[in-house]
């Protein structure tokens, strides 16, 4: 079986062994999901303190999915550090396409390609997960089912931090210590965040009860 989402402990990959093979390792995860060359970072991740900028960027973003893809695009959101204000992020937009099957690529991927963007990862082992770079904004284009609890997980995310003081502060903290610690890519700095996503988002959850 692939490895489970560090973010969720779901099943994560995207090519499932048979019985008989080993499980994959992480990398050989990430070097399956990916689409085109891998990406070698070997270094620290650059952290940006807050651009207020960024959601300007976004409309932009959004505006060119949205003539792209017409009624295909359900949704479009701005998700991410760079969509707390005040939160130190890389200066990397993270962008929130729910369409109605993420799954079929042919419904909204050759538009987006005509439109600049660049389909980089494909995970269809965790919630059908595709992702895209932009043509001229360095972001990453996040691609969910309609339905998909990840889309429910990451706008809860969302505006729990945008909401809570104490919390941004402490996921900022924990991300500038990891941030200046040497990584292969930057999926492994995503993982290492794990815990205290989990951590944060319990306290959302409590906070709703």
């Amino acid at each position: 079986m692939p490895g489970k989402n560090p973010r969720t402990g779901e099943q994560r990959g995207a090519y499932a062994p048979a019985v008989d093979e080993p499980p994959l390792t992480r990398d050989e995860e990430i070097a399956a999901a990916r689409i085109g060359p891998p990406e070698i970072l070997d270094a620290p991740i650059l952290l940006a303190d807050y651009d207020p900028g960024w959601p300007a960027l976004f409309e932009r973003e959004a505006a060119r999915i949205r003539r792209a893809l017409g009624d295909r695009a359900l949704r479009v959101e701005h998700v991410g550090s760079t969509s707390v204000p005040l939160l130190a992020a890389k200066p990397r937009i993270d962008i929130l396409l729910v369409v109605a099957d993420s799954s079929d690529e042919a419904t909204y991927v050759p538009a987006l390609e005509a439109a600049g963007y660049v389909l980089r990862i494909r995970e269809p082992a965790w919630h059908e997960h595709r992702m895209l770079n932009g043509p001229d904004t360095p972001l990453n284009l996040h691609v969910f089912s309609s339905g998909s609890p990840e889309v429910e997980r990451l706008l809860r995310f969302r505006d729990h931090l945008r909401r809570s003081d104490a919390d941004r502060r402490h996921y900022e903290t924990t991300k500038r210590a990891l941030a200046s610690k040497k990584w292969k890519d930057t999926q492994h700095y995503a993982d290492a965040k794990t815990a205290v996503v989990e951590e944060i988002l319990a306290r959302a959850d409590a906070a709703e009860t």
